[in-house]
């Protein structure tokens, strides 16, 4: 330790959370203030699984940090050990921004219904068709009401169509001895929408709202939290309510709000600090903001990263705003250089939309009269987007690339 580099930060460190696994999205709190409606509603159509009957399908709506996984994680524990003793359902929970394609998602659940590890179902190398009806003779084999839960719901229908919601909507038809209820949950309010009139007619049994937090229930979050998680004394005053009007400004966003706190916290003990001030707040939420957005941009898809760089180059070469056409063209030279088949401009200007709505561009629609309407695109995301693009493996061919001087409308 004396050499190590470590040494220096270790020292000046001041010590101010006690439990730093309580400030983590991941934690699970013995109580869930302000959602005990939600959780009385859930309980009340599951609750039959405890008898051997099949309960109602769900989907749980709700924006991001409203407590959807939460409940349902609460719900799952207090299911098991209600039936601890009867043995008469199963809880399975499916994350599907991890687990997103057909095979994934059947496999998860068939090695979750089944105790017996030789018998599980390989990650690859068996058909579809083989690990779906693996997964249905282990779940028949059960004799259980089994309620599975498909977090992120929503994600199957960007990479997979609704064939494996069908398959696990219909498999009751087929199954002697056991039951499966659904339960879904997704941010997109809209996601019913998109389903097959056959998936939609199915699922469409009990439809649950989260409403967003407001300021005092995420101030009230927070202080559970942070009795368990800090070393008494070690917040001012101002710095919960802080973090929960941030957050109540970013559509009520519990996560948002312990993201706060506990990078807050973290600034403020790498300082040295003795005490976590709204300054530190403030700190974080300019950090978080970027990070925020480099994160999403390395989860984009590749035509929508080239269509970013298209909109930076352009930048970089003075055009600090450009039409749809402007950038269409870096996008084609671009898509050229990197050996891949462009998209149509239409399909363009939805990803220009798709970044706005992210923020990381600003492309407003204005008309230019005779000429028609388009969308004029200005660059907002920090210079740090523009190094995640440039060591993306994707972007290697364009080490060497300068954009001709183009001549925009504006």
């Amino acid at each position: 330790m004396e050499n190590s580099i470590f040494k220096q930060y270790l020292e000046r460190r001041n010590t101010l959370v006690k439990n730093r696994n309580i400030l983590q999205t991941s934690y699970n709190p013995d109580q869930l203030p302000h959602r005990s409606d939600e959780i009385d509603q859930i309980a009340s159509i599951l609750a039959g699984a405890l008898k051997g009957d099949k309960p109602s399908n769900i989907m749980i709506f709700g924006k991001a940090g409203t407590g959807k996984t939460a409940v349902m994680t609460f719900i799952g524990n207090e299911l098991q050990k209600a039936d601890a003793a009867t043995s008469n359902c199963e809880y399975i929970y499916i994350n599907c921004e991890v687990v997103d394609t057909h095979y994934g998602i059947l496999s998860g659940i068939g090695n979750q219904s089944q105790t017996d590890f030789e018998k599980r179902i390989p990650y690859t190398g068996w058909s579809t068709e083989k690990v779906y009806m693996e997964m249905k003779n282990y779940i028949d084999s059960q004799s259980k009401v089994f309620i599975i839960v498909l977090d992120e719901i929503d994600r199957l229908l960007n990479k997979n169509s609704d064939d494996v919601l069908y398959h696990l909507l219909a498999i009751n038809d087929f199954l002697k001895n056991s039951k499966v209820s659904l339960v879904g949950i997704s941010n997109n309010l809209k996601f019913m929408e998109f389903l097959d009139s056959r998936v939609h007619s199915r699922f469409g049994e009990e439809k649950i709202i989260f409403p967003p937090y407001k300021t005092k229930q995420l101030e009230d979050i927070l202080k559970e939290r942070a009795k368990l998680a800090f070393e008494p004394e070690a917040i001012e005053f101002g710095v919960i309510p802080l973090c929960a009007a941030i957050a109540a400004q970013d559509n009520g966003d519990a996560r948002r709000a312990l993201d706060l706190l506990r990078v807050a916290a973290d600034i403020a003990e790498r300082n040295g600090d003795t005490l976590i001030t709204e300054a530190h707040v403030k700190n974080a939420k300019n950090k978080i903001e970027v990070d925020a957005v480099v994160e999403t941009v390395k989860t984009l898809p590749p035509h929508s990263k080239i269509v970013l760089m298209s909109i930076i180059k352009n930048t970089e070469d003075g055009n600090k705003t450009m039409t749809t056409g402007d950038m269409y063209s870096t996008y084609k030279e671009i898509t050229e250089i990197l050996g891949l088949n462009c998209v149509s401009q239409r399909r363009v200007a939805d990803l220009i939309s798709e970044l706005d709505m992210l923020g990381i561009v600003h492309a407003p629609v204005r008309s230019f009269g005779r000429a028609g309407r388009t969308r004029v695109i200005e660059l907002s995301a920090p210079k740090d987007v523009h190094d995640v693009l440039e060591a993306d493996e994707l972007m290697i061919p364009l080490k060497t690339y300068r954009n001709p001087k183009q001549t925009t409308l504006m």
